[in-house]
């Protein structure tokens, strides 16, 4: 039996990630498989770049109709909230194992079509190691959201950032980040910088979050990093508000303990801390350690305001 992968059309507004590239589906045509793609006006790549290899070009959403029952349904965020069954074999991220919110209709989409999900964020090889490495990427664009932030905050006070567009490339949103840095006042002369409090288990997301930090020029002493050992004793923190970005990369586990709460917040004269990037993103889930981070942002309003200014101006 030839294996089969169904590449579809995101339907997330803003959303333009493939989970292939035409590179990786060569490959995977040379070795044996068969790769149908959707057709897409959003995605990366242009249609072409996946013909020109050799993949068979659908209909955007015709995976729900025409695609066979034995092919692995491809994608990268969640299908859109609707009834009906799924009964092929799909893998993308579900946020579903978390508690987070629809979880069991979602599920029940699955058992009704007798369909599986081959959860992103589950897949393990034989050692309990995660397969799939998208974390890196998703601590970079993070702490690069959160740094851009905290740049509106200081040059546009009161005046949220919206609107997120995709860069092209790297180079041009450290372009981005370095211009915006460099348009706020000195003080005394000298460049602000903030400082960036990483959490997680030092894996690809705070990997990531680092290599963004320093790109965008953050002095070392400006990047401080925590792994679990550093908050296994529980929290809150009042360390966390001696910085002015916190970027929370922690896969949510049972252990994990509450970072930094409205009480916290609103307890401290002193505090610094006036961004927060939450890269383990589990806004829905009862455990969430970030508990006022409790809804999903979006492209076109990428952030929301948790409490109301404070001393420092966060």
């Amino acid at each position: 039996c030839i294996p089969h992968i169904w590449l579809r059309d995101e339907t997330k507004p803003g959303e333009e990630r493939s989970a292939l590239t035409p590179s990786a589906c060569q490959e995977l045509l040379n070795s044996g498989f068969r790769i149908s793609v959707e057709s897409s006006t959003s995605r990366i790549f242009h249609d072409s770049e996946f013909t020109e290899v050799g993949c068979e070009l659908v209909p955007p959403g015709s995976w729900a109709t025409d695609a066979p029952e034995d092919a692995f349904i491809l994608g990268i965020k969640e299908l859109p909230r609707e009834s009906l069954p799924l009964k092929h074999r799909h893998i993308f991220f579900g946020h579903c194992y978390q508690g987070q919110e629809g979880w069991k209709n979602f599920l029940s989409r699955f058992a009704a079509g007798k369909g599986q999900l081959l959860d992103v964020e589950c897949l393990t090889d034989a050692d309990g190691n995660r397969v799939a490495a998208f974390g890196f990427m998703a601590g970079f664009c993070g702490a690069a959201l959160g740094v851009d932030t905290w740049c509106q905050q200081r040059l546009r006070v009161n005046t949220p950032l919206t609107d997120i567009k995709p860069f092209p490339n790297e180079d041009e949103l450290l372009g981005h980040l370095k211009a915006r840095m460099a348009s706020i006042p000195r003080t005394q002369g000298i460049l602000p910088f903030p400082r960036m409090h990483i959490i997680g288990s030092l894996g690809r997301s705070v990997q990531g979050a680092t290599a963004l930090a320093r790109a965008c020029g953050l002095p070392e002493e400006n990047i401080i990093r925590w792994d679990p050992q550093d908050f296994a004793k529980g929290g809150p923190f009042p360390a966390i508000l001696e910085s002015e970005i916190l970027v929370n990369c922690d896969y949510l586990s049972p252990s994990t303990p509450q970072l930094v709460t409205t009480d916290h917040l609103l307890g401290s004269t002193e505090r610094k801390l006036s961004v927060i990037v939450d890269v383990s993103g589990q806004a829905s889930s009862p455990k969430n350690p970030l508990p006022f981070c409790n809804k999903v942002t979006t492209l076109s309003r990428p952030s929301e305001r948790v409490i109301q200014p404070g001393p420092k101006g966060g």
